[in-house]
């Protein structure tokens, strides 16, 4: 499908298809373009840097490390140089990783570049959006929050879900300050080997 010059796959459980797959919103297992921009735009790029509230470069070391609970749906167990562990679940069918695959991770409370807040409408405008610098998005609410000390260092934990599926955020309190409960975020992913 392609719509404003992006080609789209529709998530083969949703029988809403496109409109839906794109409004992203509404769309709890996230969506992925097959074919991806290789060139990025650079005026956009430097003005997301005020909307991403957090953005981490990990690398998978474990699939599924509880076994397979669904069939649909992996559980990824990543790491990323930083000394941030992650947990994520993802939609395998529309977006797969491997073990050993570096990718970019960001957290980001709205996807417009100038920071403007989502209007609750569907914008079928086709203007640039932070998705665009992004392989596969998912929308969803950070429901739990807390701090840790693990071996004397102070880590804070985010959990959000994104409409069933999952995803746990272990890292430097600094580093997710702008992060609370109750936030409405989405997560945006890019492969980068």
């Amino acid at each position: 499908f392609s719509k404003h010059g992006r080609t789209l796959r529709p998530c083969p459980h949703c029988p809403r298809r496109v409109l839906r797959v794109l409004r992203l919103a509404s769309h709890p297992l996230g969506w992925s373009r097959s074919e991806r921009s290789t060139e990025i735009d650079k005026k956009g790029a430097m003005a997301a840097g005020g909307v991403i509230a957090y953005e981490d470069i990990f690398e998978i070391l474990d699939q599924d490390p509880d076994g397979k609970k669904f069939d649909h749906v992996s559980r990824y167990r990543c790491r990323s140089a930083f000394e941030s562990d992650l947990q994520i679940d993802l939609n395998i069918d529309i977006y797969k990783l491997e073990i050993g695959t570096k990718f970019t991770l960001a957290l980001a409370p709205t996807l417009s570049l100038d920071g403007t807040p989502e209007d609750p409408a569907y914008d079928q405008t086709g203007k640039e959006s932070l998705a665009d610098s992004y392989e596969y998005v998912m929308y969803g609410k950070v429901f739990k929050k807390q701090d840790e000390n693990e071996g004397g260092m102070r880590k804070s934990i985010v959990t959000i879900s994104f409409g069933g599926l999952l995803m746990q955020l272990k890292a430097d309190p600094k580093n997710l300050q702008d992060v609370d409960i109750d936030n409405r975020l989405y997560v945006l992913i890019r492969k980068i080997s």
